[in-house]
């Protein structure tokens, strides 16, 4: 009978975390004004197996699969609202972001090594700081409805680290199996045909869901239904492919975008099921982390947490003026740019599920992701408040 009641109970776990971190982010964001995304985080951080051992990850890879559908779904919209036009009537937005990207790499590396991490090591904690996760982002931009210079740079400034960040893991990726196995056809197949093979996938989504869509007509009362399940289908079928979900539906929805097709306001966020979804992908990406190892890698943790953000405010204050706006608004983008957890714990689970872990040689980045998980969304809030890009009502 106790089996039965604990094997019941196992099953209920999940549900009844979502549904806590749902009520704890809806009261803690009203009685804090704090980012509803750094309080599922810690909720999900809390309850996890190797904490309060209540949030199991038993069948990973169906719950990976439903992470990155979350994370798919925040990543079209995020695509959605790159404009590349803007990148080429104002070049310096993209230099920004390829300089503090590679800024960031330099530095994170250089301090590893410094602190004794070996090579390979350091270059992954390098490919995977340089970037800043989307999801982040564009939750906090959503939730408080910014506008402006700040809030449309970041965006762009971290599609471009993002999609850095992907290809030099990848790369060094491919450069790991190579060293262990000797085959440089399966390093190839691990790293650059991966890329390769996921924007393809993306791009010809973004092509042929906006040509059925014509056809179809009313293009503002099926579109959300139908890109929501074109994201689930492009998730699917990238993750059974083992590509890669994060760049194939980054890639969907800029071509979706560039294809004319418009998503209102009110279909932001892909609504409830978004909302739902959120909810899942913070509480799950936290859970991952384990308190044991937050702990052996707390010191060269913040030691690189302090370098990437003096790398990306370097960047983007000393840029500022010539890109088009003041130094105060460039320190701004540079604090917002703080978020990074679910985009590397997504892209170390993604590893893992090829059958490559490198959990126990980045300690350090552990400690990192969960400072940055609930952190990093605080000081992006904070920023767009600071560069007045908030409406007033939610900047008290």
């Amino acid at each position: 009978m106790f089996e039965f009641f604990n094997s019941n109970l196992a099953e209920l776990a999940w549900p009844f975390a979502l549904v806590f971190a749902w009520l704890a982010g809806e009261f803690g964001h009203r009685w804090t004004g704090l980012p509803r995304i750094s309080i599922y985080g810690l909720v999900g951080f809390l309850l996890a197996n190797s904490q309060l051992g209540m949030l199991s990850h038993d069948g990973h890879s169906a719950i990976l699969l439903l992470a990155n559908i979350a994370f798919g779904l925040i990543l079209f919209e995020f695509g959605y609202r790159i404009n590349i036009r803007w990148l080429r009537n104002n070049p310096w937005i993209g230099l920004t972001g390829v300089l503090e990207a590679t800024l960031t790499f330099s530095a994170v590396y250089v301090v590893a090594t410094w602190c004794g991490t070996p090579i390979l090591t350091a270059l992954l904690l390098a490919a995977l700081t340089m970037s800043t996760s989307p999801a982040g982002l564009l939750r906090v931009i959503n939730e408080q409805r910014s506008a402006g210079q700040v809030t449309e740079r970041i965006l762009h400034l971290a599609a471009i680290n993002c999609v850095m960040g992907v290809f030099t893991f990848k790369v060094i990726v491919g450069f790991w199996v190579f060293q262990n196995t000797g085959s440089l056809l399966q390093a190839s197949v691990n790293s650059l045909l991966v890329l390769i093979t996921s924007i393809a996938m993306g791009a010809l989504f973004g092509v042929l869901l906006p040509l059925i869509l014509r056809q179809l007509g009313n293009l503002g009362q099926d579109a959300t239904v139908a890109f929501a399940f074109a994201v689930i289908l492009l998730v699917a079928l990238t993750h059974a492919a083992k590509l890669s979900p994060i760049l194939a539906t980054l890639t969907f929805g800029l071509m979706a975008r560039h294809r004319r097709i418009t998503l209102s306001r009110t279909q932001r966020n892909f609504g409830p099921l978004g909302d739902l979804l959120t909810v899942m992908l913070f509480v799950y990406a936290a859970s991952t982390l384990e308190w044991q190892k937050i702990i052996s890698g707390a010191g060269l943790g913040l030691a690189l947490v302090a370098v990437r953000f003096a790398a990306k405010l370097s960047v983007t204050s000393l840029l500022a003026h010539i890109s088009g706006i003041q130094t105060r608004k460039g320190v701004m983008t540079g604090l917002a740019l703080a978020p990074i957890s679910v985009f590397v714990i997504l892209t170390l689970e993604q590893t893992r599920y090829l059958g490559i872990s490198f959990a126990d040689e980045l300690t350090a980045l552990a400690a990192m992701t969960l400072l940055l998980e609930i952190v990093g969304p605080i000081l992006t809030q904070r920023a767009l408040i600071w560069a007045k890009e908030v409406p007033e009502q939610e900047g008290k």
